[in-house]
């Protein structure tokens, strides 16, 4: 049986016992609960909605409010400005190529956020690390930063060195709120996880690209995986459907009563 979350309250005061005492490991994720292994798990970033029968693990997007009585993940976009929130960010905080023309992942139509210098990835830290606080008020227990890889679309502006130090001031924030980070894709990074503090994986694909066994063992089981297609979702549970949290998904990850929903577990 996938072990129970412990409740925040009770990760809380372990927390502070552990604080009070001196009984520091070196690990600044000591104390913060992952998710369980191998449970019920629903992505729902596309819009909030009553967790399936079964279900022990929701993601959701920031802006909404955790599910009741279950595991709950905050998803974060934290390497990248989503297009109505462009002109939030301060101009030079955009990662620009020689010309002056800010770096776009076309696929989303989101400008990639400037993470070359320590001074720049301080202050976008600053940012996405309020938004964080928002996720540990509102009660979630973890948080996912997304766009990890977005480092391999910055026309080699951005290297994996810079995407690992700024996870790292992510991941210490959110370990001092009593977060777990979840490492979200790039796969590539998984042999640097402790240098980035993090702590479980959630991964997009990984039946359809045969990924998953890399996040199983960097993460000892604990891995949230979203297929996209039906092909995807058998190949996860022929090979790991004993062991990880996996739910086949609609691409939009929209919501039910809509036409292109999409919800399955086997």
């Amino acid at each position: 049986m996938a072990r129970q979350a412990v409740p925040r309250a009770a990760a809380a005061l372990l927390a502070l016992a552990v604080a009070l005492t001196g009984c520091a490991s070196g690990h600044d994720g000591d104390g913060v609960e992952p998710p369980p292994r191998h449970a019920g798990f629903d992505y729902q970033i596309g819009g909030a909605y009553p967790p399936p029968a079964g279900v022990r693990i929701v993601t959701r997007d920031r802006a909404d409010s955790p599910a009741p009585g279950r595991y709950n993940v905050c998803y974060v976009n934290a390497f990248q400005a989503q297009p109505g929130e462009r002109a939030d960010w301060p101009a030079d905080l955009l990662l620009r190529d020689a010309d002056g023309h800010a770096v776009i992942d076309e696929d989303w139509d989101e400008p990639l956020l400037d993470l070359r210098t320590p001074a720049k990835r301080e202050r976008v830290a600053r940012r996405v690390n309020a938004w964080i606080d928002g996720c540990a008020r509102k009660g979630y227990d973890a948080v996912e930063p997304d766009n990890y890889d977005s480092y391999t679309r910055s026309r080699h502006l951005l290297s994996a060195a810079d995407a690992v130090a700024y996870m790292r001031l992510l991941t210490r924030h959110a370990h001092t709120r009593r977060l777990a980070v979840g490492q979200k894709n790039t796969a590539e990074l998984t042999g640097r996880r402790e240098a980035a503090g993090l702590d479980f994986a959630v991964a997009e694909e990984c039946g359809q690209y045969d990924e998953c066994g890399v996040y199983a063992k960097a993460y000892d089981d604990r891995v949230l995986d979203v297929e996209y297609t039906d092909a995807g979702l058998r190949k996860a549970l022929a090979r790991w459907g004993s062991r990880l949290s996996i739910v086949r998904r609609d691409l939009e990850v929209s919501t039910p009563g809509d036409p292109g929903y999409v919800r399955r577990t086997r």
